[in-house]
């Protein structure tokens, strides 16, 4: 027997059924948001795997086709690798959950989210996001705050709450704030500039739409919540901690821990860890037993000791591992035309953290295809992705393709350039940008945005207004009110910190934001000074170093560029453009050296290298779609030869005569004397006659030539 729960929320019902499927789960719960329907379950291993000393804690958002009444592509016919939008939603339900589970938990536990019907008015992503907490919360898994998510769009001057596909096609903001009773947890945007107060307005509105739904959480696990399971804690013993922190002393740690470069940190805390091994180990084995793995133990003490003079120092003294203050940004520097014969390049810089961008121009007919749940979205003629390699941080790594954390950093690239990126109309160009990662010491992505900027701008892509981005963190003392937040984190102070909260923007508003989180929770006054503090500091960025290395966008593409003339033409004309099985683009493709893409709407694309062969194309593509008018001069090729004269086509299908008399001023005894199949010649159409016919004139066009 199943139990079903309802409410209303933004104008639609969200139902959640419990007990109907997926019992032998820890916690399972059928949602549905209108017809949208998303089947969530939480399952844990009994116990930890031998060895593992962190949380292992995996989650799948899977996307079904048939949900959307589709069958997948290819020869196997089944849903393979997730697609770039459900990896995106897996770190969305992943980024609130995990700081809520027990910090000392190490049971697998792995969150399944299945979509199985799709309604494009409700979305499904937030749906899993919801039932994720649902199904934790009535488990037996030791989880027990209640989150929400919500999507917040802004639509024609105002804010809505989970908007509708419709709405969703025009909205300026695309928000996922996720929360819980007192706290913001994750927040997640793309936004075509929007100002800060509004965003503000915008979390608001969030976090009390998602507050009604951890109600809703909390009234269903009254009634449904299994009891807690225990686990086996893990404690550091006091004893052994005491001893280890001795032994360094708070000075040694200070001394190790506050240095400017990560190879110099890395190196005197490994000297640190030898020399506590070589000096304790006999003690610590007495004090804890032979059982115990000690290195284990010495690694987990330093790393906790580490961390607290970093926190301390920090909140208490203002002082930053490499010395900098509150608010300062590290060394930066930025140049463009770093490579030769891309289509542009630029390469940003830091601190240690460093990012090549390239951009790249193709077709439109280049851009990426989608095949997802969005029926509406089909594909997207503007890409960024994301490369992390293992010497970016001195790892012996081999590549092994992009992860989670590239994709979901590409993503947010993408969405921090998006709003920027000019029209289709403007610019009619497929656009991918490549950031690589040379180097890394903390928010990598955000370098990432600013040298897409830089290379998009190198490359004449004429962007609407330059873009950067930076993160900020922040450390935590005993209440709410105690805290700090730091500019330009670097790793050492993402590692030990509470969050890093990435922003991106122009001049006029806020484009991007992703907030990573480690504790309970955002107030209000840390998500405001986090906003103002990434303001200065991307203010900073553009104006003294960006703008500085390059101003504006160039006026003229890279000679390696490719050349994109746009053409419309009517709906109609399309068929005969490209004729019969394509023999009609295939030859004019062939003749000019272009590639030639049309759309549906009847707007054609002509990418070549030669402006003249581009030129060429479009007479063809206009011969053919413009009904022929006497008095005018075409370029046409000899296709017949007879006795009484040629036949020359001016297009293909648009055939007609030139008559021997009209060949040339002087007498023509023969007109294979003076004309052979294939000849380009220049034809005045003198008439077309009762029948339909054209009849062209090589003489006058020759005398109209000489005339101008």
């Amino acid at each position: 027997m199943f139990r079903s729960y309802s409410m209303e929320l933004a104008g639609r019902t969200l139902t959640a059924e419990i007990g109907r499927v997926a019992e032998q789960a820890n916690g399972a719960c059928l949602m549905r948001y209108g017809d949208t329907t998303v089947l969530v379950t939480a399952t844990a291993s009994d116990k930890p795997r031998e060895g593992i000393d962190f949380f292992p804690l995996s989650i799948d958002y899977e996307e079904r086709l048939y949900s959307v009444g589709k069958i997948p592509g290819g020869f196997i016919k089944r849903e393979g690798r997730p697609s770039e939008k459900a990896v995106l939603t897996a770190r969305c339900i992943d980024r609130p959950l995990r700081p809520l589970f027990p910090k000392d938990y190490r049971n697998d536990v792995a969150i399944v989210a299945t979509v199985m019907s799709v309604d494009q008015d409700c979305a499904p992503e937030v749906l899993a996001m919801i039932g994720a907490s649902l199904a934790l919360n009535i488990s037996d898994i030791p989880f027990t705050d209640p989150v929400s998510s919500v999507n917040i769009g802004y639509c024609d001057g105002a804010l809505v709450v989970n908007p509708t596909a419709a709405q969703r096609e025009t909205t300026r903001l695309n928000l996922t704030v996720s929360s819980k009773e007192d706290k913001v947890m994750m927040i997640e945007a793309g936004a075509d500039e929007i100002p800060d107060a509004l965003m503000m307005e915008a979390i608001h509105l969030a976090f009390d739409t998602n507050l009604q739904v951890v109600k809703f959480i909390q009234e269903i696990t009254a009634k449904e919540g299994k009891e807690k399971a225990p686990y086996t804690e893990y404690v550091i013993p006091e004893d052994a901690y005491q001893l280890v922190t001795g032994f360094i002393t708070d000075a040694r740690m200070e001394d190790a821990v506050f240095a400017e470069l990560k190879q110099d940190r890395d190196a005197k805390i490994k000297a640190l860890t030898e020399e506590v091994t070589e000096a304790l180990t006999e003690q610590l084995t007495a004090m804890v037993g032979e059982e115990t793995d000690i290195d284990a133990l010495i690694g987990d003490i330093i790393y906790k000791f580490q961390k607290m003079t970093v926190r301390r120092m920090i909140l208490r003294d203002h002082k930053r591992p490499d010395g900098r203050g509150i608010e300062e940004i590290r060394k930066l520097s930025a140049e463009v035309d770093v490579l030769p014969r891309v289509h542009g390049s630029a390469l940003f810089s830091r601190g240690q953290t460093q990012a090549l961008t390239v951009t790249t121009l193709g077709a439109i007919s280049e851009g990426q295809r989608l095949d997802g749940l969005d029926t509406n979205e089909t594909g997207k003629r503007y890409i960024h992705h994301y490369n992390f390699p293992g010497f970016s941080v001195g790892e012996a790594k081999t590549s092994r393709g992009p992860g989670r954390r590239e994709i979901g950093h590409g993503a947010l690239g993408e969405r921090a350039l998006l709003p920027v990126i000019p029209s289709e109309e403007e610019f009619p160009y497929a656009i991918r940008l490549v950031s690589d990662i040379l180097s890394s010491n903390g928010s990598t992505s955000q370098a990432s945005i600013c040298g897409s900027t830089l290379s998009l701008m190198a490359a004449g892509v004429p962007i609407k207004r330059p873009v950067a981005g930076i993160s900020v963190g922040l450390v935590t003392g005993e209440n709410d009110d105690d805290f700090i937040e730091i500019t330009d984190i670097q790793g050492v102070e993402d590692f030990f910190g509470d969050m890093d909260f990435k922003v991106a923007g122009t001049s006029e508003g806020i484009t991007a934001i992703q907030m990573d989180m480690k504790i309970h929770g955002l107030t209000f006054p840390m998500i405001e000074q986090a906003f103002a503090q990434t303001g200065r500091a991307r203010d900073y960025i553009l104006n003294e170093v960006m703008l500085k290395a390059i101003a504006e966008p160039r006026k003229e593409l890279s000679p390696y560029a490719p050349k994109i003339a746009q053409m419309q033409i009517d709906v109609e004309k399309i068929a005969e453009v490209i004729g019969a099985r394509g023999k009609v683009i295939k030859k004019i493709v062939e003749e000019s050296g272009c590639e030639i893409d049309t759309e549906d709407d009847g707007i054609i694309y002509i990418k070549g290298i030669d402006p003249a062969g581009i030129q060429m194309a479009k007479d063809m593509i206009t011969a053919i779609v413009s009904d022929p008018e006497p008095g005018t001069i075409y370029q046409g090729t000899i296709t017949r030869l007879m006795a009484f004269g040629a036949f020359v086509e001016i297009a293909p299908g648009k055939e007609g005569l030139i008559h021997i008399s009209k060949i040339s001023n002087k007498r023509v005894a023969k007109v294979e004397d003076v004309l052979a199949v294939g000849d380009k010649v220049s034809v005045k159409l003198m008439e077309i006659d009762k029948q339909g016919r054209l009849n062209f004139s090589m003489k006058d066009a020759m005398e109209a030539e000489e005339n101008k």
